[in-house]
């Protein structure tokens, strides 16, 4: 008997790589690398590549790709990816509601100090830049994009760099396809995705049904990777920040999603935020003869200061090399709450604008008054 249970303990070690693998690969991201603390054998093998290519192309499909993995091999690693890209992005900079103080631009400088070190601008290359990008919705894909760079970016001296920046990844497929609008590389949602049938937009307008559905239930991951510096990072937050209906339709809803990046050294202003948006547009309801469906007509990334204004495209593309390698966090409310925060400050600080402006006309026009009262002095004297 004792001679029997001996051999079954080695048959049990000598299988036991095997049925650890089995057990890990089933597994989700966080839960191998708390699973890896449990033992020495559970440690050695989350450390394997393969384990953790299958668990990025679970949580992102947009690595399934032979492009997409050989650019994670060569800037450390799925284990290193999914370590860079699962925590969010969490600033805690962002500044009081102190106006004057984050906002004044000196006019006084020139370019090249307004622009910090040109050395450094030029090591950047918008062609380092890769998006990952992917959109759940009940936690099932509907969309997965990889897009190659920043289009329309050639050229130092092109108007990409003195524009605002904006990437529109649905135009840019678009565009990638030779501007072949087909059926086929439409994104829609339909009933048989989760939503709920609506009568109407009438009756959409009074209960909100849908628009509850989209908040709760669509989820965002933008990945954005720097070749050169073979650094990576999520910019998304995951989550629905805000949104609204697209005025004056009101057959398009726009979902919001972001971070806030650090900015100092590139803005006067220490953040920025990161503003991605989702539009849908609603193409049927059950009114209208057919079926309830929605079409993705935009998803987009731009950066905006505290003050509301565009971030151009030379300043942003060293705001988002500076964001690879910022604070993260693995606590998703946490990300929400800087997020937040930023959405506060920034709104303070505009009331806070009005408010000036306000006095300033004010004041322009008890001057003009003052100066017509004394003319008028005069006039009669």
């Amino acid at each position: 008997m004792a001679y029997s249970t001996a051999a079954q303990v080695n048959n049990i070690a000598s299988l036991s790589s095997d049925l650890f693998y089995d057990i890990l690969q089933r597994l989700d991201g966080s839960t191998i690398a708390s699973a890896a603390c449990a033992c020495v054998a559970f440690s050695s093998i989350s450390r394997e590549e393969r384990l953790w290519e299958n668990v990025c192309s679970s949580m992102w499909p947009s690595t399934n790709s032979e492009e997409v993995k050989s650019l994670i091999s060569s800037i450390g690693g799925f284990r290193k990816f999914y370590a860079d890209c699962f925590p969010l992005i969490v600033n805690k900079e962002v500044p009081e509601c102190q106006w004057n103080e984050y906002f004044e631009y000196n006019e006084e400088l020139t370019e090249a100090e307004y622009y910090g070190d040109v050395n450094e601008f030029e090591s950047l290359s918008p062609s380092d830049f890769v998006s990952l990008v992917d959109v759940r919705f009940k936690d099932q894909i509907i969309c997965s994009k990889v897009l190659w760079g920043i289009p329309n970016a050639n050229g130092f001296n092109g108007w990409f760099y003195k524009c605002p920046f904006h990437v529109d990844l649905l135009s840019c497929s678009l565009w990638n396809n030779g501007g072949d609008d087909d059926n086929e590389n439409e994104i829609t949602l339909t009933v048989s995705d989760g939503l709920p049938p609506i009568d109407s937009m009438e009756r959409e307008r009074k209960d909100g049904k849908l628009w509850r559905e989209l908040s709760n239930c669509l989820r965002l991951s933008w990945i954005m990777v720097n070749r050169k510096i073979k650094q990576a990072a999520n910019l998304a937050s995951w989550s629905p920040l805000r949104g609204q209906r697209h005025w004056p339709t009101e057959r398009d809803f726009v979902i919001r999603f972001g971070s806030v990046l650090p900015a100092r050294g590139v803005l006067p202003c220490p953040v920025v935020g990161c503003i991605l948006s989702m539009k849908f547009h609603v193409v049927s309801t059950e009114e209208e003869d057919s079926a309830t469906r929605l079409r993705l007509t935009e998803l987009s990334m731009q950066l905006e200061d505290m003050e509301g204004a565009h971030v151009n495209g030379r300043n942003s593309l060293l705001i988002l090399k500076e964001a690879l390698s910022c604070r993260r966090s693995k606590d998703y409310s946490e990300a929400l709450e800087s997020c937040q925060l930023y959405s506060k400050v920034q709104s303070e600080l505009k009331e806070e604008k009005m408010r000036n402006e306000y006095r300033l006309d004010q004041l322009c026009i008890f001057s003009v008054i003052a100066a017509f009262a004394t003319l008028w002095y005069y006039y009669i004297m």
